[in-house]
């Protein structure tokens, strides 16, 4: 509805996808803070057919990893990374957009996109790890191992 109101602030030409996900992230942002409500829940399912759609020749270590996290631990890690990094992730790596669609979105630089999105993949593999390790998963190498 508000991007069906504000038709005419769109400028022919340019991406419309990208507008679009700006108006629904400004929305989630100020439904956020409306409410005070805690992180975005992430569906594991999800997550998963969307690292399926471009499957590497062998598992990465990344892989590896989510195969033997549950849902719930990969929920858990996302939810956990700061919103910045989360938001960053999210649009790259569930929602499939171009590093400059989410620029458009986030209203940032590029490469404070690309900076984010590999900082938040950091640290949701640092997390995911420190979950296995604690889980006694096994197979499992922590950093610098």
């Amino acid at each position: 509805m508000k991007a069906f109101r504000h038709r005419r602030r769109f400028q022919a030409g340019t991406n419309l996808r990208a507008w679009l996900f700006s108006i629904l992230h400004n929305t989630f942002l100020n439904d956020i803070r409306r409410r005070k409500a805690s992180p975005v829940e992430v569906d594991g399912d999800i997550a998963s057919r969307a690292a399926d759609r471009h499957p590497a020749p062998g598992p990465t270590p990344e892989e590896s990893l989510l195969a033997r996290a549950t849902a719930a631990e990969v929920d858990a890690a996302l939810a956990a990374l700061p919103e910045t990094f989360r938001e960053a992730v999210w649009l790259r790596d569930v929602q499939e957009l171009s590093y400059a669609e989410i620029a458009e979105v986030l209203q940032v630089p590029p490469g404070t996109v690309m900076s984010r999105i590999a900082r938040g993949r950091r640290l949701l593999h640092d997390r995911l790890v420190d979950s296995a390790i604690r889980t006694g998963a096994s197979g499992v190498k922590a950093k610098g191992s």
